[in-house]
């Protein structure tokens, strides 16, 4: 079965090629470097394996000493790039009708991307994670999803808007000025999810109405599609896990009831595809504790309820048995040496950003 999680639409490359060469490198260099060409970013539509753009992004980001590169890329973006979802977002209601149906048919735009919108008072916070790849950094990848519903929210609601904060997990870059140029805020680093946190009233401003018919056209094609792209069961048990798992309710029972199947349905069809559930379960948890360890700065205590565990002893005692060090000597130890599945990554500088706010646990 092919994997569609692992591709995503060339789309994601649009506008990279001009943006490297406007940078005095060649892009074609950086392209062979992951096993890409230029021509697969001719059709937006064009799949292409997820983890080459990844890499692809940082490796540039780093060739070019050019910290901001995903934001500089999700600036040349336009509503369009997203594709013919972007003729029916155009024509929701308001800009939350928008973002419910951008996360309806997400997998579309993107297969390994979770997307979810939280009520919390006057506020609506957008989460967004993505499915991880073990040892590979993503920071670029991260900071583009992000950026990419940001530009999408101020072509909706109009050029001067912008949100209340802007979250990331991993940290700061040395100089965050281009950072808070581009979203017009300050942005928070080391936080606990990334994604931004807007006024409700922004986001439940009536929009124009512009030509429903075309609209309605584009989401037959999208329902068309979303009945037509088959989805591993242990795919979509991935990203159920990455939403569920900060809360506290992660389980074969909870999952099974999202999937709209009973609990021996789920575990016998990850079984069909060589899998159980606390296997999944565990990849899930090493991806992401990795991901953290490496890109991050947040208290021990804090990844272990991003992951799930009640008590921190209990989250230890797990990484002392998947990794055979604890989590402290594992974030010491040299970039160059692995660790379970992933890469080690440099040890910290010992200091952390301002937290700023926080508004969701």
């Amino acid at each position: 079965m092919r994997h569609l999680a692992r591709l995503i639409r060339s789309a994601s490359l649009s506008g990279y090629v001009e943006l490297v060469q406007s940078l005095g490198r060649d892009p074609h260099a950086f392209l062979r470097a992951v096993g890409l060409r230029a021509r697969f970013l001719e059709d937006a539509e064009t799949l292409i394996p997820r983890d080459a753009v990844r890499e692809l992004l940082e490796i540039t980001a780093r060739a070019t000493r050019t910290d901001d590169l995903a934001l500089r890329l999700a600036a040349r973006r336009r509503l369009s790039n997203l594709g013919p979802i972007s003729l029916v977002l155009r024509e929701e209601a308001t800009p939350r009708d928008a973002l419910d149906t951008l996360c309806r048919y997400l997998r579309l735009v993107n297969p390994s991307m979770t997307m979810g919108v939280e009520d919390v008072d006057s506020l609506v916070i957008i989460r967004e994670d993505l499915l991880p790849t073990p040892g590979v950094p993503m920071r670029q990848s991260v900071e583009l999803a992000v950026a990419t519903v940001f530009c999408m929210l101020r072509e909706l609601i109009g050029p001067h808007w912008r949100p209340m904060d802007v979250c990331f997990t991993h940290r700061p870059p040395a100089d965050i000025a281009a950072h808070r140029a581009f979203f017009g805020r300050r942005v928070n680093f080391n936080q606990e999810f990334n994604g931004l946190v807007c006024m409700a009233a922004d986001l439940a401003q009536a929009r124009e109405p512009g030509d429903p018919a075309v609209a309605g056209f584009a989401r037959k094609y999208l329902q068309a599609a979303m009945r037509d792209r088959g989805e591993s069961v242990q795919e979509a048990c991935r990203q159920l896990m990455l939403v569920l798992l900060p809360g506290g309710t992660c389980s074969a029972q909870e999952i099974a009831r999202h999937m709209r199947v009973d609990r021996r349905t789920l575990h016998r069809r990850l079984e069909a595809e060589g899998l159980s559930f606390s296997v999944l379960l565990d990849r899930v948890r090493v991806n992401l504790v990795e991901s953290h360890l490496r890109d991050g700065d947040l208290p021990l205590s804090e990844v272990a309820e991003l992951l799930g565990f009640a008590r921190l002893s209990s989250f230890s005692h797990w990484f002392q048995h998947r990794f055979g060090c604890s989590a402290s000597q594992w974030s010491r130890r040299p970039a160059d040496v692995g660790a379970g599945q992933g890469m080690a990554r440099p040890g910290r500088s010992g200091a952390r950003a301002p937290a700023g706010r926080r508004p969701v646990r």
